[in-house]
């Protein structure tokens, strides 16, 4: 068995706010509504992420966090960017936005939505 058979899969924790937020924004969608969150190339620091709504079941390669109402998706691309990572709702006085905390992250920009790994 190989180094890479034992290690665990990466994984992305939604925390209660992000899901609370998640399960609101897609109670007002139709049925079957999701938030995939992926990564893609660009931002001021190199990566950034993307949040869509989107209707479709879960792929293979897809991480699935259910919790309460919220299903969120992370494809396998983009997990290998994320993997550790912590999703957020913050609402607070400058604003109301996700916000993942990434371990893999060595820099991100002000505004949280881009980062360089």
């Amino acid at each position: 068995m190989t180094d890479a058979a034992l290690a665990p899969a990466p994984t992305v924790t939604l925390t209660d706010r992000a899901a609370k937020r998640v399960a609101r924004i897609v109670s007002k969608e139709p049925a079957g509504t999701v938030l995939r969150i992926s990564v893609a190339g660009g931002g001021c620091s190199g990566f950034q992420y993307e949040y869509n709504l989107v209707q479709q079941s879960p792929t293979p390669d897809d991480l699935v966090l259910n919790k309460g109402d919220a299903t969120v998706l992370i494809d396998s691309l983009s997990l290998e960017f994320m993997g550790g990572a912590e999703i957020d709702f913050v609402d607070d006085l400058i604003g109301q936005s996700f916000q993942i905390k990434n371990p893999n992250a060595v820099a991100s920009c002000g505004c949280g939505t881009s980062f360089a790994v």
